[in-house]
């Protein structure tokens, strides 16, 4: 086998992963493909020259994650619509909604259908431009410090507005699901954030494609106990999510 079909494989799979989990970490990467740093990092100046990722601090993000990108560049974008299909069943009149970003939620945004009355806080600037498409949706965001890893407010102001709270419902996007890691990511302060969402409300949804299922990254965000619905694309049923099932999660 050529060095150079090594090199493709080596790419295909870099790019599957941040697909797959939205960001990813130089770390994550360097340990994933048991490769040095310095060739993972040229792979992903190789592959952010020829706009299929986009770099950031210390990593890499999906290009489908970008506040430039359609809703068709998104990865598993037919999964992610059944998925937003399923989390728009969660939403009732005069609800308050702490949500966070990314591509399904993006979805999810999109599907809210016009008639809709609710308030919806959010830590994610992109998320707020594509709800004021929603002419009976309140919109809060809350400010602060912006994450160039997750593009959520961080910092000391957002847990103080977050701690004076209580929504109704929380619906989070997931970089890791296992059910016995449960919720995983690996930046620090947007596990922080998401923690403080989720003791911020009385119901947790998480939306996830069952590819990042049984997967765990560095840092926990939260158990599966403290979650309330689960929503993939797969029927609740499916062998794939037996392990999910438990007294406190509702699969979707």
């Amino acid at each position: 086998m050529s060095v150079s079909l090594l090199k493709k494989e080596r790419k295909d799979l870099i790019l599957k992963e941040i697909n797959v989990h939205t960001r990813i970490s130089l770390t994550d990467l360097t340990t994933t493909l048991n490769v040095s740093e310095d060739t993972i990092r040229r792979d992903l100046n190789e592959l952010a020259d020829d706009g299929e990722i986009i770099k950031i601090r210390g990593g890499a993000m999906s290009k489908a994650y970008h506040h430039s990108s359609h809703l068709k560049e998104t990865y598993a974008h037919n999964d992610k619509l059944v998925i937003a299909q399923k989390a728009l069943s969660l939403l009732k009149d005069d609800m308050l909604v702490l949500v966070g970003g990314g591509t399904t939620i993006r979805e999810l945004v999109k599907l809210i259908p016009e008639e809709l009355r609710a308030t919806f806080m959010t830590v994610n600037p992109l998320t707020a431009v594509e709800l004021l498409d929603k002419p009976n949706i309140e919109i809060i965001l809350i400010g602060g410090q912006v994450s160039r890893y997750s593009q959520m407010a961080i910092g000391g102001e957002v847990h103080q507005r977050l701690s004076e709270m209580k929504a109704d419902l929380c619906i989070l996007g997931t970089n890791a699901i296992d059910a016995k890691g449960g919720l995983t990511d690996s930046d620090w302060e947007t596990v922080q954030v998401k923690k403080a969402m989720i003791k911020a409300s009385e119901k947790v949804a998480i939306l996830s494609i069952t590819e990042k299922l049984n997967s765990v990254m560095k840092m926990k965000v939260a158990d599966l106990d403290e979650i309330n619905y689960l929503v993939t694309e797969l029927s609740p049923d499916a062998p794939e999510l037996v392990a999910y099932h438990n007294n406190t999660l509702e699969v979707l």
